[in-house]
């Protein structure tokens, strides 16, 4: 046990010493994928090597490489960092290498997602019979409920998916804003729905599903297979679909309502931002991600379904040589989501909700929503910047310029390391995209974020000037 307690107690000594120096360093790797790559070229080994060397050697291989997105100045792609009881559960999780397929696999996987699982929907406002998937994150929360609403819209209308497949089945509808996320997209092409059938629903100048649009475009044709993809938080401005207006429109129609909430369910978590998703509970399946404003470790990811014997029908599957999977037993793990062999999420999850509480995660979602309106007031008040959306949750879009300059002025923001946060393009324009996620950001990040866009946006001022007077 030497061998392994000595290289493990190392790791520790290099995890806490990243965590330590993360929140004052340069955001953006010093090294690209290929300079990476490059540096670790070798010939396959032939021979065994210790693992305090193998150790040493992946540390200093990708020390260049790593994105300083668990840090407290990161802005990208609605990305939070981890909290502290969810990094030493996730490696506890490594250490322990439970299955989490079934509860002969191992107990205490399973019953941890049963405690996390119902943490959550008391959390979230989902109902507390609804089923909990532990999955990797959005993109497999929105197939694992689309999967399960393409069951039931079939089953409805006479057609067993399971056993029949889509050929020859009823035509089914899919209604989405024309803001959706891609992972919807690519969820229909998975499910061998195709992208031909979405009908694209017209969206608010914010960014949210037209609720009227959603009614009309259903009441448009006779009543069939139908699901519609509303959405809590816009990837881009914030926006959450009016879930009051469209979940009765949806049962009205017979249709099954699909929210991708992959950071917007999260407002349901606070007093303060919960009137933006009040509606949520009339849906009938939910996806949402725990990387992103939970702060659990990747990946992390939560498919809910309203009606678990549906959840189960469209995603379990057995055996006669899974120990377990026996008629009568309590659904859980596996037959919730697409992975047999699949990691125990429930650990780090519980973990999370633990060390937080009700209250902490209030605080984190309010906090960066404060963050959020801080930056997009510092960033008004600036020459030539100008804030394109109410910020409502956690998202800043701005204009600094055209085009083309916007993405000089994002390259050499990610090339200065002070912050890192990207450029997006939003109803033809493209504009700097900001999302404040993690639970170290703090006042004075927010600021030195600030002071980091005016000055790159000032030098590219200063680059184009000089050419144009050249």
């Amino acid at each position: 046990m030497d061998e392994l307690r000595e290289p493990l107690q190392r790791a520790v000594e290099l995890i806490a010493a990243y965590r330590q120096d993360v929140g004052a360093a340069r955001v953006a790797p010093i090294l690209s994928r290929g300079e990476v790559a490059a540096a670790l070229a070798q010939a396959l080994p032939e021979n065994p090597c210790p693992t305090e060397a193998v150790i040493e050697e992946l540390v200093s291989g990708a020390q260049p490489g790593l994105m300083g997105s668990a840090g407290p100045r990161y802005f990208g792609f609605v990305i939070g960092g981890s909290v502290d009881a969810a990094l030493v559960a996730d490696l506890l999780t490594s250490g322990w290498d439970q299955c989490a397929f079934n509860a002969a696999l191992s107990p205490a996987a399973m019953a941890f997602e049963d405690i996390a699982g119902s943490w959550l929907k008391e959390l979230l406002h989902i109902p507390a019979s609804a089923s909990v998937g532990f999955v990797t994150g959005g993109q497999a929360a929105n197939t694992v409920g689309l999967a399960a609403a393409r069951w039931q819209v079939l089953q409805r209308h006479g057609w067993d998916v399971g056993r029949d497949g889509l050929f020859g089945a009823p035509r089914v509808r899919v209604l989405a804003g024309a803001e959706r996320h891609a992972t919807v997209d690519r969820a229909l092409r998975l499910l061998g729905l195709g992208e031909s059938a979405l009908e694209e629903v017209p969206a608010t100048p914010a960014g949210a599903m037209d609720p009227e649009a959603v009614a009309a475009a259903l009441a448009s044709e006779p009543a069939g297979p139908t699901i519609v993809c509303a959405q809590l938080g816009n990837v881009n401005t914030g926006a959450c679909d009016d879930l009051r207006e469209i979940g009765p429109a949806a049962r009205v129609a017979g249709a099954w309502l699909h929210v991708d909430g992959a950071f917007g369910l999260w407002a349901a978590a606070s007093p303060r931002t919960y009137p933006l998703v009040e509606g949520l509970e009339l849906a009938d399946s939910w996806a949402c991600d725990g990387h992103k404003w939970l702060n659990v470790p990747y990946d992390a990811g939560y498919a809910f379904c309203a009606d678990p014997n549906v959840h189960a029908t469209a995603m379990a599957y057995s055996a006669s040589y899974l120990t377990g999977q026996v008629a009568g037993r309590t659904f859980g793990g596996g037959d919730f989501v697409p992975e047999s062999s699949r990691r125990a999420r429930g650990f780090a999850t519980w973990a999370a909700i633990r060390s937080l509480g009700r209250t902490g995660i209030a605080e984190l979602v309010d906090r960066c929503c404060g963050l959020a309106r801080r930056l997009g007031e510092r960033l008004d008040a600036l020459e030539g910047v100008e804030v394109v959306n109410d910020v409502v949750l956690n998202q800043v879009l701005c204009r600094v310029g055209d085009g083309e300059f916007t993405d000089r002025v994002e390259r050499r923001l990610q090339q200065d390391g002070t912050c890192w946060l990207g450029a997006t393009t939003w109803q033809g324009e493209r504009l700097l995209r900001i999302s404040v996620s993690n639970w170290s950001t703090t006042e004075a990040d927010i600021d030195l974020c600030v002071k980091a866009i005016a000055k790159s946006r000032a030098a590219v001022l200063t680059e184009t000037t000089g050419l144009r007077g050249s």
